[in-house]
């Protein structure tokens, strides 16, 4: 495993099962250096022959992945990776595509983009005591243009993915799992156990009946690349709008004063800005 990461941690448990870490202080924002990171450990999976499963969890317990840092929008990779595809879309339909099961063990803020990588994992488990998801976007003037709008409406359905994207607020793990946002919530203390005992149990199994069984239940239930590059296109072109920039003006004024304080509650404070 030659390829040096700065924002990701990478534990192998045994040749079959990996854990790794997002550990970007203060906040684990996502940024154009973390989807670069993450589309080079995508690779690392595709070429491991021995990997069954991994493990996606965060070095800091109040977020998982933030959101994207839209201060570094112009940033955004989008050159196209092995799919044809731009950068965040290429990685997120070659982690769910992939042989390997990915698992994503949330404790913390998981918004966003955070959410929407979530969302492309195979399998969602979170603390119901410590896991919060959103989908800002909206309420930031923006759209959500890394998966959920295709992801959430799959999962969901219509209504509840409306709810989600429109309303823009906070979801405690309970109603997330209600919501079929993700797989199942569990009680912090048990979370851990819980899906190292799945990981090594399905790092048990035969790779390629694995495989073979994603590759079959995928068929009709992921979303077409063509559908994820124009939400991501939609995306760009709304941080390009006046309006937008005069919300995050505003948003930017919020936050000044206590700027942790404003990303641990980001869902109600982006409610309260005027205008």
């Amino acid at each position: 495993m030659a390829t040096t990461f700065q924002q990701l941690r990478i534990e192998p448990v045994s040749a079959a099962y990996w854990r790794v870490a997002f550990d970007h202080p203060p906040i684990n924002l996502v940024d154009p250096q973390t989807i670069l990171e993450l589309q080079a450990l995508v690779g690392l999976i595709e070429e491991d022959a021995a990997l069954k499963v991994v493990v996606f969890e965060s070095a800091h317990l109040d977020f998982f992945l933030a959101r994207f840092d839209l201060s570094r929008a112009a940033e955004l990779p989008v050159a196209p990776g092995p799919t044809g595809q731009p950068t965040w879309v290429d990685l997120t339909l070659r982690l769910a595509r992939s042989r390997v099961v990915s698992i994503a063990k949330v404790r913390g803020r998981a918004r966003g983009a955070g959410s929407e990588f979530c969302l492309a994992c195979d399998l969602r488990y979170a603390s119901l005591e410590r896991a919060v998801f959103c989908q800002p976007e909206v309420p930031a003037g923006i759209l959500p243009g890394g998966g959920a709008l295709e992801r959430l409406p799959l999962l969901a359905g219509r209504s509840r993915a409306l709810e989600i994207v429109l309303g823009g607020d906070d979801f405690d793990a309970a109603t997330a799992e209600r919501y079929g946002w993700i797989t199942r919530a569990l009680p912090d203390a048990q979370l851990d156990a819980f899906v190292d005992a799945l990981a090594h149990r399905i790092a048990g199994f035969d790779a390629l009946a694995l495989a073979e069984a994603k590759q079959l239940i995928d068929r009709h239930v992921l979303p077409p690349a063509t559908d994820l590059v124009e939400s991501q296109n939609a995306m760009i072109q709304a941080l390009l709008r006046p309006s937008t920039r005069e919300r995050g003006a505003r948003a930017r004024a919020a936050a000044a004063a206590d700027p942790l304080d404003f990303e641990l509650h980001l869902g109600r404070r982006l409610g309260e800005l005027p205008g």
